[in-house]
């Protein structure tokens, strides 16, 4: 018995030792760390993750197979290249330029002054010689103030706008950025320096020709760790290289490496293709594994990245993984066959668990890292709780009460059993709690045997909190406490009395636990005991004290360190007992447990300081409380996205180092806020509250709401408020957004100056009216006389204006009477001088006809002489010519008029439409138009047809109207 207790001491103290330095270094080499996996659907983006890196404001980015991927926490946005191909490498720089190559295209993403992402090709200012047979870049880095673009066959080295190029020897492989040297591996040259402008050759290198260097991992200055696809982990030393023969070496030669990465200069991260991740500590020893049956969802992991938080991300050939591996809790889920977890403890070298399925083991000093725990045969029921009894173990289960040695099972009792108390007045004795009361057990050199049923105590028990003291056994059943009695030979027990208050002021009894081996209530942190001699519940003001400023608590278990454990809310915390007796709230490092704590069943063992296990619905939690808690920081939170009528502005992008001020017009007074905290572990419990000030004085209650639309705001300013709490109770510093609502037009300041400036005119205007009114008021009957004077004056005038028009209407008429007239005077005239030519043409042609023949010389001479004077005076009468004259001048309003109406009239139709406006007979225009009185209708027919006049309108009266 002595040498399995010092064997067990020993073992202790080495595993003590080793979880000291593992806890100094944030990596646990017992269960697993928690993660959460996210799928090419939650990101929207391709399979693919090839690389991982992180910008000052702790967003992460990925190169993946459809663009760049961007992560805040709380949102996924991806940005593509022009050419829409695929992202293989990416770099953050100082000066937030998201350097990326892809496939025969590279450059930057940069911030406008919106704050959105907008790339900028460097590809396209290379020279056309230099774009050929590029394909895809495969490693980006910062080398000397310059950015290095690296492809299988060419590398670019830009500084700023300039910009050089190498080109490979035979083919590039992979580059590395090593203690501020930049090496790149020829396929045939080996392992070349750039140098001085130049690659130099690193002597024996070319051993790697035929396999690929996908890492150079720096393990101190002059010790470099070069990790290869197939030929396994080799160690670059002094200018030698040689293999490094060790359990990460077997581990990469068996699973085919893709790189890795350094975790805070201690531990090594192993990619591989087969087989996950497995992590090492710098002298080669495995302490981790991690792979698609244990927390990652691919085995084949392209990329690894360590944020700012000491957290490892994964780039894997299908999603992405988060690894909180800088936290003290890492977790036994069901990848160990472990599913709800009652109760644990350890016993002979074991770590035993009570689960919902039955009693589970493992060996506790055997390797964690891949053996799954194991059901104990004859277990697999529900199981309450494992207790340790001398050198036996008791499991009260749905099955009965259940003795284990040597992992064997005796069944002690057929009847379900919630747990067991060894009754101090006989320590020889255990009481144990069944489903329809109490039995008695024994310990004998044997074993545990079961002694007998207790009578007296038949209660149907669901929930319940059992302790027993040296008088009473204290039983909970909500909401009620009974207080019960034994009797001395053990076999019945007595109901003294059933509680339901500790006192007036407190009508509930929450938890019941033993401290200090004294038994205490409790109830809204007000802890009592119960005396026997008074037979009353008294307040005990040493805990009552201590719990003072903690949330209401459901329970209370004491370990075996003397620390005080504590459930609230669904949540866990301990009071750790300090070497001066004092207690220190610890509460932080349990805050990323909430939710997952079993109600009603708070199950905590406490082995050491080291190894702390601690039961969850899902399985086991692992806690070394000596791990540094400087995993746990303020979080940080930003305001994202700042968006309003017809902008949208991604506030965090910003290159900006200034705060901006946005000024909003008020038709724009809708705004909407999104908000994110990079925080990544335990992302879930990341909660938010903002206010908006003026409108706002009080925060809102913590939510896990990341958008905030704000309504029909008035003008004034603003000032955005937000903070975050993360998963550990830690709240963030304020982030504060200031905007103005600008008036509208009409509440502007100028508004209201033009307002008083009309409020005075007015004033002015109303007095002045007043004084006017006032002297008018003197002289109104002056002026109504005027007026009526005016009004005479004026009448008369109009009347005397009227008498004018109607004399001038009476000259105009008489003169066109007289015009008329003098018209038809002149066409009768013209009328007789067109028969008188008729009849002297006829005398010319009777002269005509005389036989010139029968006449002497003289006759003749007279009768030509005649001839020619009648002739003469007929060719020398103008008066027909005279009167066209005439009349178109006195009808040249009438003729343009009627030319206008209808331009297509002819000028014979116009001589027409002027006599008939005359009111010439058929007759006379036979005369005046020398045509006969059938040409003449005729005439007059076509120009009706001229002037689309139907038969019933009047020829002459349309052209009088016009």
């Amino acid at each position: 018995m002595n040498f399995i207790k010092i064997y067990i001491k020993i073992t202790l103290l080495l595993l003590l030792t080793t979880n000291i330095e593992l806890g100094y270094s944030q990596v646990k080499n017992i269960g697993l760390p928690n993660a959460i996996n996210y799928k090419r659907l939650a990101y929207k983006g391709g399979t693919q993750n090839w690389d991982i890196d992180q910008d000052k404001n702790g967003n992460i980015y990925f190169a993946n197979n459809e663009g760049l991927l961007q992560f805040n926490g709380t949102t996924w946005k991806k940005y593509r290249l022009p050419n829409i191909s695929t992202i293989r490498s990416l770099k953050v720089g100082n000066d937030g330029c998201i350097y990326v190559g892809g496939n025969n295209e590279f450059g930057y993403f940069k911030a406008n002054n919106k704050g959105k992402l907008i790339y900028n090709s460097l590809y396209k200012n290379l020279k056309e010689q230099d774009k050929s047979n590029i394909n895809l870049i495969w490693r980006i880095h910062l080398f000397n103030n310059q950015v290095v673009f690296q492809s299988f066959t060419k590398t670019f080295i830009f500084d700023q706008n300039k910009y050089k190029v190498i080109t490979a020897p035979s083919k590039f492989q992979f580059s590395f950025l090593v203690n501020g040297r930049l090496f790149i591996q020829d396929e045939e040259k080996g392992i070349l320096e750039y140098k001085n402008k130049n690659l130099q050759t690193i002597s024996e290198t070319t051993f790697f020709n035929g396999t690929e260097i996908w890492e150079m991992i720096p393990l101190n200055k002059n010790r470099t760790l070069i990790m290869t696809l197939e030929k396994g982990l080799f160690l670059m030393e002094n200018g030698k290289i040689n293999t490094w023969k060790t359990e990460a070496n077997d581990f990469v030669i068996k699973n085919t490496s893709l790189g890795g990465t350094l975790i805070d200069n201690k531990f090594i991260v192993l990619n591989s293709v087969l087989n996950g991740i497995a992590i090492c500590d710098l002298n080669g020893k495995i302490v981790q594994r991690l792979n698609n049956s244990k927390g990652v969802q691919n085995n084949t992991v392209l990329s690894s990245f360590v944020d700012n938080r000491k957290n490892l991300w994964l780039g894997l050939d299908n999603g992405i993984s988060f690894i909180n591996i800088n936290s003290p809790f890492t977790f036994f889920d069901y990848s160990y066959n472990l599913s709800t977890v009652y109760s644990s403890v350890t016993f002979e070298n074991n770590l035993y668990v009570a689960t919902n399925q039955g009693l589970f083991y493992h060996p506790y000093n055997s390797d964690f890292k891949d053996e799954s725990f194991q059901l104990i045969a004859g277990t697999n029921a529900q199981a309450w709780s494992i207790e340790v009894f001398g050198n036996t173990l008791l499991c009260a289960s749905n099955r009965g009460a259940l003795m284990i040695k040597n992992k064997i099972v005796t069944k002690l009792d057929d009847i379900g059993y919630f747990g067991f108390r060894t009754l101090p007045s006989k320590p020889d004795y255990i009481l144990g709690l069944n489903y329809t009361g109490f039995s008695i057990f024994k310990k004998t050199a044997g074993g545990i045997v079961l002694v007998n049923r207790v009578k007296g105590f038949y209660e149907i028990i669901n929930t319940f909190e059992m302790e027993v003291d040296d008088d009473f056994i204290w039983l909970r059943m909500a909401p009620y406490v009974y207080q019960l009695k034994l009797s001395a030979d053990l076999t019945s027990v007595a109901v003294i009395k059933k509680h339901a208050a500790l006192d007036a002021a407190l009508p509930t009894i929450n938890s019941i636990q033993k401290i200090d081996n004294k038994v205490y209530f409790q109830t809204n942190n007000k802890f009592y005991r119960f005396s026997r001699e008074q037979n009353i519940f008294f307040k005990d003001n040493n805990y009552t004290t201590l719990f003072k400023n903690i949330p209401y608590i459901d329970a209370v278990r004491e370990d075996s360190q003397g620390n005080l454990w504590y459930s609230f809310n669904e949540s866990l915390g301990l009071l750790k007992k300090n070497t001066s007796s004092k207690y220190n709230n610890i509460i932080a490092p349990f805050s990323n447990l909430k939710g997952s704590l079993v109600k009603n069943f708070m199950s905590v063992n406490v082995v050491d300081p080291d190894n702390i296990f601690i039961g969850l619905i899902d399985g086991l939690a692992h806690y070394d409380s000596k791990i540094s808690d400087e995993y746990i920081h303020k979080p940080k939170v930003f305001i994202t996205n700042f968006s309003y009528l017809g902008e949208n502005i991604n506030i965090n992008q910003s290159s900006n180092t200034a705060t901006p001020h946005y000024e909003i017009p008020y038709r724009s007074n809708n705004v909407k806020f999104a908000f994110s905290s990079p925080t990544y572990e335990n992302q879930e419990n990341v909660r938010y509250s903002y206010r908006l000030v003026p409108f706002e004085n009080d925060w809102h209650p913590w939510s896990t709401l990341t958008i905030k639309e704000y309504t029909n705001l008035r003008e004034g300013d603003y000032a955005m408020q937000i903070r975050a709490k993360n998963g550990y109770g830690i709240i963030s510093d304020v982030t504060t957004l200031n905007f103005e609502i600008l008036p509208p037009w009409y509440r502007h300041v100028l508004a209201y100056l033009i307002y008083l400036l009309l409020i005075a005119t007015l004033f002015i205007a109303i007095s002045k009216q007043v004084k006017s009114k006032i002297r008018k008021n003197k002289y109104y009957e002056t002026i109504e006389q005027r007026r009526l004077y005016l009004e005479k004056e004026a009448k008369i005038k109009h009347e005397q204006h009227e008498l004018e028009k109607e004399i001038e209407k009476l000259k105009n008429d008489k003169l066109q009477i007289q015009i008329l007239s003098k018209d038809k005077e002149l066409v009768n005239n013209s009328l007789q001088v067109a028969k008188k030519n008729k009849v002297l043409n006829g005398i010319i042609q009777k002269l005509k006809e005389i036989d010139n023949n029968q006449l002497d010389e003289a006759t003749k001479f007279q009768i030509s002489k005649l001839n020619k004077s009648i002739s003469k005076e007929v060719n020398n009468d103008k008066s027909w010519k005279d009167l066209e004259k005439h009349i178109k001048n006195v009808h040249f309003d009438f003729l343009k008029r009627l030319k206008e109406k209808h331009p297509t009239i002819s000028p014979r139709e116009l001589d027409l439409s002027t006599y008939l406006l005359m009111n010439m007979s058929t007759k006379e225009l036979v005369e005046i138009m020398n045509i006969s009185s059938g040409g003449v209708e005729l005439a007059r027919y076509r120009l009706r047809k001229k002037l689309d006049l139907n038969k019933k309108e009047n020829l002459t009266g349309y052209l009088m109207s016009i």
